[in-house]
Parts: structure tokens; C-alpha cells; sequence
């Protein structure tokens, strides 16, 4: 029986960023697997065990971590987008971020009548500095779904069963908040990975013979 709203869910702001960030808005993430599909072609993951490793490490250390600096950055009004694109490590990473930065751009302008490209932790945060949506929520919610979609690639490729997901998803609760917090600090001289096993795993799924993802 439904006892009336509770606090703080009716919050426009927390629902458009529920909306921006969910798996259905159309930046065409799905598509993407940020090359944990190569990464499994290897055995490289292959349980939940190493597929919760290899995420902390991208959150903590890798382009998990990058993409929170960057879009803290742009949340403050830094120009960051060319050095969004720099930071890509490779062809594909760069049509990943730069792609989806655009597709997010294009589907957000009912919400921010804008429409400058400019790659995905970019545009997120820029989007959500124009609508006053807070840093550590948009920080949280865009790491969460930086997470979720790898797991989903995760899900169909080890294979994976939806309860090892969620089970990889709660494991990961606590590396994502403690982020996301240290991200809302950073400034630009935090940027920086020592993920390289990701990065051979992105380069090499470019040559891949067959693949799923994009990515």
C-alpha cells in the first residue's frame, strides 16, 4: 500500500539524472564493451572474482577514474574536451568516449537545448552543471553506469549469470562511492592510469578476428 512520497524522490534533478544515465538512453552504450571483450578472448576474465578486479582497478586506477576527473573537470567549466579526447588510449577508445559524448549531446537537448559535441564525461558533466545537478551525484551515478554496461558485456560473454552481475555491481558499491568522492576533489593533475593490460585488450580488439562489441 503506497503511504505517500518519500522524501527527497521526487527531486527533478535526481530523475533527469536517473534518465541520462540509464542503460535505455539512447548513446548507445550496449554497444560498447571498453575491451572486456578482449580481455575474456584472452581468459584474462573469465568468474565474477576477476571481473570485480579488473573493474576496481579501472575505477581506482584506469579510465574509470579518468573519466571521473574529466567530468568533475567539466562540471566546474573547464574546457576539457580535447584533452578527453587525448586521453584515449586508443582508436576505439576514442570512437567510445567521442561517439557516445556525441549521442548523449543529441539525445539530452529536450533537457539542455544544447548541442556541442564533445566526448561522453564531458558532456555529462557539463550537462549536469547547466541543470544544477549536484557533483557527487552525477560523479556516483556516471561511474555506476561506467560499470554497469562493462558487467552487462561481462553477463554475455564469459558467460556470466545476472545474479554474478548484481553480485559484481554490490561487490563494487564502496570502490564506486569512494571515487566518485575522490574525484569531486581532484583537479586535473590527478589524471592518470596504470591500467596497461586494459589498454593492450582495447588495441588488441581492434584486430579482432570476431567480435561482438565495438569496443
Amino acid at each position: 500500500m503506497c503511504m505517500g512520497r518519500t522524501a527527497g524522490m521526487a527531486d527533478p534533478q535526481l530523475l533527469r539524472l536517473l534518465t541520462w544515465l540509464s542503460p535505455a538512453f539512447p548513446v548507445g552504450a550496449f554497444a560498447y564493451s571498453h575491451g572486456v571483450e578482449r580481455a575474456i578472448h584472452d581468459n584474462t576474465i573469465r568468474d565474477r572474482a576477476t571481473l570485480v578486479a579488473w573493474l576496481s582497478d579501472l575505477l581506482t586506477q584506469g579510465s574509470g577514474w579518468n573519466d571521473a576527473v574529466l567530468c568533475a573537470a567539466s562540471w566546474r567549466g573547464e574546457d576539457v574536451a580535447e584533452l578527453a579526447e587525448a586521453m584515449a588510449g586508443s582508436r576505439e577508445r576514442h570512437m567510445e568516449t567521442t561517439l557516445q559524448g556525441e549521442a548523449f549531446v543529441q539525445a539530452a537537448e529536450p533537457w539542455t537545448g544544447e548541442g556541442r559535441p564533445a566526448p561522453y564525461p564531458v558532456a555529462v558533466g557539463h550537462a549536469a552543471r547547466n541543470q544544477g545537478i549536484a557533483l557527487d551525484a552525477v560523479l556516483t551515478a556516471y561511474l555506476h553506469a561506467f560499470s554497469s554496461n562493462i558487467v552487462q558485456a561481462a553477463v554475455r560473454l564469459v558467460p556470466l549469470g545476472q545474479r554474478d552481475g548484481v553480485a559484481t555491481l554490490a561487490a563494487l558499491e564502496p570502490v564506486i562511492l569512494d571515487t566518485a568522492a575522490r574525484a569531486s576533489q581532484s583537479t586535473l593533475d590527478d589524471l592518470g592510469a596504470a591500467t596497461v593490460l586494459s589498454d593492450i585488450a582495447a588495441m588488441r580488439h581492434e584486430t579482432q578476428y570476431s567480435r561482438v562489441f565495438r569496443s
